[in-house]
């Protein structure tokens, strides 16, 4: 069973993706940036809520 702090992490880090890719594609550095940013945000969230899953199964 996921937890929404794994949903929002994964989406997060797929918007992440999208604004990587989109900056790259328009050349536009701070796009890119953002979206590498919301890319490690999303991944630490989502391990966060994988710990979290774990903890609560114990």
């Amino acid at each position: 069973m996921t937890n929404e702090d794994q949903v929002k992490g994964r989406a997060t880090t797929a918007k992440g993706k999208i604004k990587e890719g989109a900056g790259k594609l328009v050349g536009n550095k701070d796009l890119e940036a953002e979206g590498k940013l919301d890319q490690v945000g999303g991944k630490v969230r989502s391990k966060y809520g994988d710990v979290k899953e774990d903890l609560s199964k114990k």
